[in-house]
């Protein structure tokens, strides 16, 4: 619940941020938080990072 909440301040605080300073790089700051995010829990999984990677690309729902 943390993760969420944290990523929703950095969403909300860099909107805001590209809002009043007009610069679209603040714009791709929750791109990169949510993509390092997911990084993270696909590293912190106790398989090797390319079967990982390769099962959830498998995954078909």
């Amino acid at each position: 619940m943390i993760w969420v909440l944290s990523l929703s301040l950095i969403t909300i605080l860099s909107v805001i941020a590209g809002l009043r300073k007009r610069k679209p790089l603040y714009f791709l700051v929750p791109v990169a938080s949510l993509f390092t995010f997911m990084l993270v829990k696909v590293i912190m999984v106790p398989l090797p990072f390319v079967d990982t990677v390769r099962f959830i690309f498998q995954l078909r729902g």
